[in-house]
């Protein structure tokens, strides 16, 4: 049975998911050379932000198939050390989206009132009004960045309260964002006119101290800024000297360069102009039990081989395009497996061209597929959906994309051309209305067979007494012939024939087949 290790605390829902199909170990508070001790032991690892998953874990990972993040970043995991050692890393998008978008408005209208402060006064005894005049939302201009899940239900809940909106985000186009009731603008314009900055989008190196001195300075004095996405956006020494000079109104953070926060940080120093909370954006209890049965049903359905439908480190393999391509993935799989033996192994060029309605899709999926089963034979297990796109670059394969929305036989069909050792072959495939793959045409040849574990691909002349020949030889070596095909083009002139048969063929005995007058060439397929 799997073992999954649970190194941060998560809710008991997803334990009770986990332990269906593996014996699950709850160990948290483990130091990092804990981990790597007992990461040997382990198919799988469920975490949430408490745990460092770093390149030494991973590597002493040798039976790890899968990490999963009960939550929105994978910023606590090196994703690039998994993914090169082909373990899927996943997360949670979805799970935790009210509960952040609902934080950062509740941080948004607290910091607007001085709603803390104004209780602690109280608390102390006091009834003072006049340092509490706070300021409204409604009619003010809200700048979003990021107009992912989160923001864009900030986004709709902000219109409710009869905000103004504005966003920047290159990766939307303007007519998401008009949708939404936000006006795209680029950063600078962003940080001159918004009343309310909120962030919403990952710290990369390109994000880091997005929110800079610089930054700051473009904002109006009335300006207020939430930040709870990631610490590292905002350049924190920046911030405080903006605060204490009243160069902005005030700010709200969740997230920190360092958590949990210094004791001794300057932003503690900070006024009722700066509110603090602990990370507290998914810390709903609807949103723990959220993330945690989205990521241990990834990890179940991992561990029992399927797909799982938010890996961050899959190409292109999101749950919409997963749902529409899962069938055409197999059939990619087994045409890039059928191909690279035909090339004799080592592929220099793959070319992927997608047709019919298949061309309307996304490429990436399929394409990653097709380099998987190209790299089967070399690789065979260490090969997957994860790595297969960095194992065929370190090889050398280039891959061509085309596409082609000609309908023919089928609707949606994939073809697969390839240069390797033994020359330059192609095969098409499609699938049935029921599921069932075809394969449809060997080196331009029709043909229409169902692939099968162990295939005999000749290459000969159509000429009369041919194809008795091969079946008598193949049954003087008691090999049985499941089915046989041959396809050509004009009579008497070069044909394929593909015979799908019981067991592998014994040794000797394709070179005894080459012997049979017409025949040009014979290849051998496991699939």
């Amino acid at each position: 049975m799997p073992k999954v290790l649970v190194s941060d605390t998560i809710d008991q829902a997803g334990i009770d998911i986990l332990s269906q199909v593996a014996q699950v170990d709850v160990k948290t508070g483990l130091s990092p050379e804990e981990l790597i001790k007992i990461m040997p032991e382990y198919d799988a690892l469920m975490i949430r932000s408490g745990t460092r998953v770093t390149k030494e874990a991973i590597d002493a990972g040798t039976q790890l198939k899968i990490i999963g993040r009960a939550g929105v970043g994978v910023d606590n995991v090196d994703v690039p050390a998994a993914t090169r050692q082909g373990i899927v890393v996943v997360n949670s998008p979805e799970g935790n989206t009210i509960a952040a978008a609902e934080h950062a408005l509740a941080m948004m209208l607290a910091m607007s009132r001085y709603i803390p402060d104004a209780n602690q006064s109280l608390k102390n005894g006091k009834w003072d009004r006049k340092s509490f005049v706070g300021a409204e939302v409604y009619k003010k201009t809200l700048g979003i960045v990021g107009l992912g899940k989160i923001g864009s239900h900030i986004a709709a809940a902000a219109k409710a309260l009869g905000m103004k909106l504005i966003a920047y985000d290159p990766f939307i186009s303007i007519d998401r964002a008009e949708q939404l009731g936000c006006r795209l603008v680029d950063m600078d314009l962003l940080l001159q006119e918004a009343d309310y900055i909120t962030l919403h989008i990952p710290k990369t190196p390109e994000t880091t101290n997005l929110i800079d001195a610089k930054a700051l300075a473009k904002m109006k004095p009335t300006t207020r800024i939430i930040n709870c996405a990631r610490g590292g956006i905002i350049d924190e020494v920046a911030l405080v000297e903006a605060l204490t000079s009243g160069r902005i109104a005030g700010a709200a953070l969740d997230v920190f360069n360092n958590e949990p926060l210094e004791p001794d940080s300057p932003l503690r120093q900070v006024g009722k102009e700066l509110l603090l909370t602990p990370h507290l954006g998914a810390s709903t209890a609807e949103a723990q039990i959220n993330v945690a049965i989205d990521v241990a049903e990834q990890i179940r359905d991992v561990l029992l081989g399927l797909p799982a439908r938010s890996a961050v480190n899959i190409p292109g393999l999101y749950p919409d395009a997963l749902e529409k391509l899962r069938p055409y993935l197999q059939l990619a799989e087994t045409l890039g497996n059928l191909v690279s033996q035909l090339t004799g192994g080592r592929v220099d060029l793959l070319n992927v061209r997608m047709q019919g309605e298949l061309a309307n899709n996304d490429s990436m999926p399929v394409v990653v597929a097709a380099l998987k089963g190209l790299l089967s034979q070399a690789l065979r297990e260490r090969v997957n959906y994860v790595n297969a796109t960095i194992e065929a670059k370190e090889r050398g394969i280039r891959v061509i994309e085309t596409r082609d929305a000609s309908m023919r036989d089928y609707a949606g069909s994939l073809h697969l051309s390839a240069k390797g050792a033994l020359g330059e072959h192609s095969v098409t495939g499609a699938l049935l209305g029921d599921g069932e793959i075809r394969i449809t045409d060997v080196d331009d040849f029709p043909i229409n067979v169902p692939p099968s574990r162990y295939m005999l691909f000749t290459r000969h002349r159509d000429m009369p007494g041919i194809i008795g020949k091969i079946g008598s030889l193949l049954g003087s070596f008691n090999v049985n012939i499941a089915s046989m095909q041959v396809g050509r083009k004009i009579v008497r002139g070069d044909a394929v024939m593909v015979l799908s048969i019981d067991d592998p063929l014994p040794e000797g005995i394709l070179a005894e087949i080459m012997k049979v007058p017409g025949i040009r060439d014979a290849y051998t397929v496991t699939l």
